[in-house]
């Protein structure tokens, strides 16, 4: 333990290794910010928290089972002349299941469904939140650890950068589940990006893989322009009140 703390090298693989779990951390927070904005505020506090302690658990055991995660990537069948591993297949259910909770959820939205039927049912509401949670926590777990496993060669090093970045995500969270609920216009973005990211994830599955660069790049520059756009509303809206 000792000469990892004295070594640049480690130092480095660190650094390096943390801010790409925070950036592969971006698609869990979009996700959680959206699946948890339809349930109460004390509801979704609780969600969220239970949602990143559950993220951070399964990193760290996934990340405790190397070799059976390193053996998930052997092919397990062959099917029309691509080989599919258990990663495969996760990633292609993970995705699947993305796109068709973003498009449900699109749905409720243009059909102004705002969800004043469930709350009779609140507690089967809040515990539907955390099993969604669970099954794409388990999903962004794995290509993250995979992503982990690499990048550095010490376990060490692997913990300390995904237990970092998942105190990071916790941080961010609040913040960007309070603006997407704040502004419908950013919640549908949001769910565009979880339809974007799920086809990755498919895409992923078929050994088709598409740069994550391209997806964050669209993601921030639409994110940009939303922004402008919130940002220019609230000048409007200041700007009017003298006048009321």
């Amino acid at each position: 333990m000792m000469h990892l703390l004295t070594s640049p090298e480690a130092w480095a693989a660190l650094l390096t290794l943390t801010a790409l779990e925070i950036v592969l951390g971006i698609d869990n927070v979009i996700f959680l910010s959206v699946i948890v904005s339809r349930i109460p505020e004390h509801q979704a506090l609780r969600a969220r928290q239970i949602g990143l302690a559950l993220a951070l658990i399964f990193r760290i055991i996934l990340l405790s089972l190397l070799v059976w995660l390193i053996g998930l990537t052997a092919p397990v069948f062959s099917f029309s002349g691509y080989d599919f591993s258990w990663r495969d297949l996760i990633l292609i259910g993970g995705g699947l299941f993305l796109i068709a909770k973003a498009t449900h959820e699109i749905h409720a939205e243009v059909e102004a469904d705002d969800g004043e039927g469930d709350q009779k049912s609140a507690g089967n509401a809040f515990l539907w939140v955390i099993v969604q949670i669970i099954v794409i926590d388990i999903v962004f777990s794995l290509d993250s650890i995979i992503t982990a496993i690499g990048m550095a060669q010490d376990i060490e090093i692997m913990i300390a950068a995904v237990v970092i970045a998942c105190l990071i995500m916790y941080i961010s969270s609040g913040p960007v589940s309070r603006f997407v609920a704040e502004h419908p216009t950013t919640k549908m973005l949001a769910l565009a990006f979880l339809v974007l990211i799920g086809v990755a994830l498919v895409a992923d599955g078929f050994q088709f893989h598409i740069p994550r660069g391209y997806i964050y790049f669209a993601i921030a520059f639409s994110a940009a322009v939303e922004f402008f756009n919130v940002l220019a509303k609230s000048n409007r809206k200041k700007a009017r009140k003298p006048s009321a």
